[in-house]
């Protein structure tokens, strides 16, 4: 479960406070400029680190069947932060292979700007959401050049003003709401709720002259479902609640499903404007969600749900398996439950796989989807992962064929946590489902240290894709893309992006472009990588 940012309690708060100040010091002459196209700066460092290593690989495409076309969805790999509508991370086209990889990168504020969710309209254009200070901007992006081709302001989050008023940059670490998850539907139109609790569906077009702009084309407002009364520059300190708005997904209906932080499951339906919804009294929904034909799969800090909605509307709950979430949040979790949106996978049958927030290591579980399933058999498997008392994920797994690879967060909580050199434990693991789904087995193990992004695979040439850092002696920062071998969990190359806080991609995800391309958010604004010629 990505995200914008989250941070450290206590002493480190001050450490989150101190860096932002500071960037705000060096920042504030261009803090007028009305936009930005300058590549994101390198910390000191970046000579003494090696650039590119490796060797490009030769292609290997995976067999399997993709997971099903979402009809109101834009096409598999263009739709989402998760690839497509099973959260599979999985795309049917090429990422690169490593043949003399260049980098070029995009500064998208002063402060901030990181890019976390990036879609591709037909025109394979990038259609993306970025985080500043000041608010969250919807861009339209040239996918070569990564220019502003149009932008649309979303209205600042609560937990900014919080962070600012009550200097606790915790409250902006740890929110996952105001846009950061957002989908691309079958007429490329982005679909978001923004920090009014409204859905607001953006659609973008050209004008005779060349130029771009946003369109807000439908805005539903979920206000009389859920509490609102939020903390802004005009109600600092508001005596009621607010429920901020987590994800937005449609199911294979057209509803619009939405979740918030404290447990409320909605639908909007977006012909008539008809909004439903039930409450999962006494949990919390951090993350995205998943959708299937046969219902949608979500997950709360308590357990697993497969919900489809009745005639209405309204949510109605298939079935729910509670799952062991430990005692506390770790470090690098948001919270004490699950951190991955459900992967919806399974050739022979249709499973569902989260993992869990265990003590000592975290599990991996998998789960079959079938409501008829009698409890007793819905688990398929039960796996641990990652050493003892080190061992958590806060990011969706990958899925594709009866496989999973899940990566190790533990350890990482914001851009402070890994500076001076410092790195994460790391690890990352394939798990796969047995044909006859009598159990799980291990394939492999892979000491890859990918702090937090969200890590992809092609099945078009048979590379996974990570976002990685090692630890530096002399205190380097660099940050690599780096190519894994699916079928073996070797490294086959990397290539620096940058160095220093600038470049952390602090929870965006590695997201593969229809051209090849690989983009990853970062602090600062975007990054892209993509082969020679």
């Amino acid at each position: 479960m990505p995200r914008i940012a989250r941070s450290n309690r206590g002493r480190a708060r001050g450490g989150v406070l101190a860096l932002c100040l500071a960037l705000t010091a060096a920042a504030l002459p261009a803090l007028a400029a009305p936009a930005y196209a300058d590549e994101i700066p390198n910390a000191p460092g970046h000579r003494l680190v090696e650039p590119y290593t490796g060797a490009p690989a030769t292609p290997r495409p995976v067999p399997g069947t993709p997971p099903p076309q979402h009809p109101y969805l834009a096409a598999n790999g263009r739709s989402g932060m998760h690839a497509d509508a099973a959260g599979s991370g999985t795309y049917p086209w090429s990422g690169p292979l490593g043949r003399a990889p260049e980098v070029t990168s995009e500064k998208m504020a002063a402060i901030g700007g990181e890019c976390a969710t990036v879609t591709f309209d037909k025109g394979g254009r990038l259609v993306t959401v970025c985080g500043t200070f000041t608010g969250f901007l919807v861009k339209l992006l040239d996918p070569r050049t990564l220019r502003t081709l149009a932008e649309h302001k979303l209205p600042q989050r609560p937990s900014t003003v919080e962070a600012i008023t009550r200097l606790d940059f915790s409250k902006i670490f740890k929110d996952t709401s105001g846009g950061a998850y957002a989908y691309l539907d079958d007429r490329d139109r982005l679909v978001l709720a923004d920090s009014r609790q409204h859905i607001v569906r953006l659609a973008h077009e050209q004008a005779a002259d060349g130029t771009w702009r946003f369109v807000v084309e439908d805005d539903w407002d979920l206000t009389a479902h859920v509490p609102h009364d939020c903390v802004s520059w005009t109600n600092l300190y508001p005596t009621g609640t607010c429920d901020p708005v987590t994800s937005v997904m449609p199911d294979w209906d057209g509803r619009i499903w939405w979740v918030t932080r404290q447990g409320r499951v909605g639908t909007v339906h977006p012909r008539t404007g008809d909004i439903r919804s039930v409450r999962l009294t006494g949990e919390e929904i951090q993350n995205s969600f998943s959708v299937a034909a046969d219902g949608v799969s979500i997950v709360s800090d308590h357990a697993l749900y497969s919900f489809e909605a009745a005639p209405d509307g309204t949510p109605k709950i298939l079935w729910r398996e509670t799952y062991d979430r430990g005692t506390g949040t770790k470090p690098g979790s948001v919270n004490q439950g699950s951190g991955t949106t459900p992967d919806l996978f399974g050739t022979e049958d249709d499973y569902v796989a989260i993992t869990d927030n265990a003590d000592g290591r975290m599990n991996v579980l998998v789960h079959r989807r079938d409501p008829g399933i009698p409890a007793s058999r819905r688990q398929v498997c039960k796996v641990p992962v990652f050493g003892a008392d080190a061992s958590t994920t806060d990011n969706s797994m990958v899925s594709h064929g009866n496989s999973l690879v899940v990566e190790n967060n533990y350890g990482y909580e914001n851009v402070t946590s890994l500076t001076f050199g410092r790195s994460v434990v790391g690890g990352v693991t394939r798990i796969d489902v047995r044909a006859d789904g009598s159990g799980c087995d291990t394939v492999w193990e892979s000491p890859v240290r990918s702090p937090s992004t969200v890590p992809k695979l092609s099945a078009a040439n048979g590379l996974l894709y990570f976002y990685t850092k090692e630890p530096h002696r002399l205190g380097v920062d660099a940050w690599y893309l780096t190519a894994v071998d699916f079928r073996t969990g070797e490294p086959r190359w990397k290539r620096l992006t940058g160095t220093g806080v600038a470049y952390d991609n602090n929870w965006a995800p590695v997201t593969l472009g229809p051209d090849g391309t690989a983009y990853v958010g970062v602090f600062n604004g975007l990054v892209a990588v993509r082969d020679a010629g």
